[in-house]
C-alpha cells in the first residue's frame, strides 16, 4: 500500500511539472510573438492655401499634398488602431474643396474593405487611439465602438465642448458613439512592455499625442501625428496658424526631439508624402 502511495504521488508530481512546462512553453511563445505595423492609406490632403502652415506668410502661394495615413499595431495583447483617415462619405466621390478654399480632400477605399487584407474587421480592436481629432484623423472612427479609446482627458473635454459641438459638429460627430473611454493624463504604456507608448504632445490640439513603437526589424518609429506636417515644418519648428496653443506646441516640439534623440527613434511625419511612401504598405506588414 505504501509502495502504491508513493507511485502516485510520483506521478502525480511528474504530471503538474509537465503542465507547467507546457504552460510555460505557452507563455514563452506569446511574448515572443513579434509587434507589427500596418499602414493604409486613409486619403489625400490637397493644400491650397500652405502659408496657414505658418504664424505669418512663410508659405505664401505655395501648395503640398499631404498623404493622410492611418496604423493598425498588432500586438500579442491586442489590435490597436492609430488614426483613421479622412470621412468615409468621401469614398467613392470627387475630390472636395473646403468652403475656405485651403484644402481639397478625397478617399479611395473605407476601412472595412483595408482591413480585410490584414484579416481583421474593427470589431478586432482592443484600442483606439487618434492622435487628435481633426478631420483628417477622425474619418472611420465611429466603426470602432468595441475598441476602448485611448484619449487624453484634455482632448475629451475640447471635443466635445458646447462649442465644439457646434463650431466643429463634423469633429464631435466622427467620436460621439466611442462610449469605452480610458481617459489619459500624459503619457501611456498601451501594453505595458514600452513597445508601444502614447506620447501627449500639446499644442496642436489640447490633448494632441504622438506615438512610439519599438519594432524588431525596423526599429524604433515615432509617429507625429500633427506635431509636424512636412519636413520644412520640423527643420524649422514652424507652427501653424490654426494651432490650438503656440507655446505648448513649442515645448512638445522640443520634448519630442529630445525622446527621438534618446530613443533613437526614427521619426515619420504622418502627413509627408515621402515618408508615407518609405514605409510598406498594407498588406505588407512594418516589423
Amino acid at each position: 500500500m505504501k509502495k502504491l502511495i508513493i507511485i502516485i504521488i510520483t506521478l502525480s508530481f511528474f504530471v503538474s511539472c509537465k503542465q507547467d512546462k507546457k504552460e510555460t512553453k505557452t507563455v514563452d511563445t506569446k511574448q515572443q510573438e513579434p509587434v507589427k505595423m500596418f499602414m493604409f492609406d486613409g486619403g489625400t490632403v490637397q493644400v491650397n492655401m500652405l502659408e496657414i502652415f505658418s504664424q505669418g506668410d512663410l508659405y505664401k502661394g505655395e501648395t503640398k499634398t499631404f498623404a493622410d495615413a492611418f496604423y493598425v499595431v498588432q500586438h500579442p495583447e491586442g489590435n490597436l488602431l492609430w488614426d483613421a483617415g479622412l470621412g468615409e462619405g468621401l469614398v467613392g466621390q470627387e475630390p472636395f474643396t473646403t468652403p475656405n478654399g485651403a484644402f481639397t480632400v478625397s478617399r479611395e477605399k473605407g476601412i472595412d474593405e483595408q482591413l480585410k487584407q490584414i484579416g481583421l474587421t474593427p470589431k478586432d480592436f482592443k484600442y483606439i487611439a487618434l492622435s487628435h481629432t481633426h478631420f483628417d484623423h477622425t474619418g472611420s472612427a465611429s466603426k470602432f465602438t468595441d475598441a476602448t479609446w485611448l484619449v487624453q482627458e484634455e482632448e475629451l473635454e475640447f471635443v466635445t465642448s458646447e462649442a465644439q459641438q457646434k463650431q466643429n459638429a463634423d469633429n464631435y460627430n466622427a467620436i460621439k458613439d466611442l462610449k469605452n473611454i480610458k481617459r489619459l493624463n500624459g503619457d501611456f504604456d498601451v501594453f505595458g512592455d514600452g513597445k508601444v507608448v502614447i506620447k501627449f504632445t500639446p499644442g496642436h490640439t489640447p490633448g494632441h499625442q504622438s506615438l512610439f513603437i519599438d519594432l524588431e526589424q525596423e526599429g524604433p518609429l515615432l509617429l507625429t501625428g500633427d506635431l509636424y506636417h512636412f519636413e520644412e515644418n520640423r527643420s524649422g519648428g514652424v507652427v501653424p496658424s490654426f494651432n490650438f496653443n503656440v507655446e505648448d506646441t513649442k515645448a512638445s516640439m522640443s520634448a519630442f526631439e529630445e525622446f527621438a534623440e534618446q530613443t533613437g527613434a526614427r521619426v515619420i511625419i504622418q502627413h509627408s508624402q515621402k515618408d508615407f511612401n518609405s514605409l510598406n504598405h498594407a498588406p505588407e506588414p512594418i516589423q
